[in-house]
């Protein structure tokens, strides 16, 4: 009877908890996801092939994607993911 009682006054708690870890999946996936990263890449190049960017422009955004790639790949290798 005791159990009933206690998963009866524990349910909002455990309801909270529950999406709390899923908004926590769900924001680690967006900023692992290097398919985002990559994608930047490529749009970046296409912007400095028709001149809409500079190559110094493009020289520094790259650089800054290129770091977070590399903080991507650190992060999952410390974690196990792949």
């Amino acid at each position: 009877m005791g159990f009933i009682i206690d998963d009866i006054l524990l349910a909002p708690v455990n309801g909270v908890v529950w999406l709390a870890e899923k908004i926590k999946q769900s924001a680690e996936a967006e900023l692992l996801d290097d398919s985002i990263v990559r994608e930047s890449l490529l749009k970046l190049q296409m912007e400095l092939e028709l001149e809409e960017i500079t190559e110094e422009e493009y020289v520094k955004r790259e650089t800054g994607l290129l770091n977070r790639l590399e903080e991507i790949r650190k992060y999952k290798e410390k974690n196990g993911i792949q």
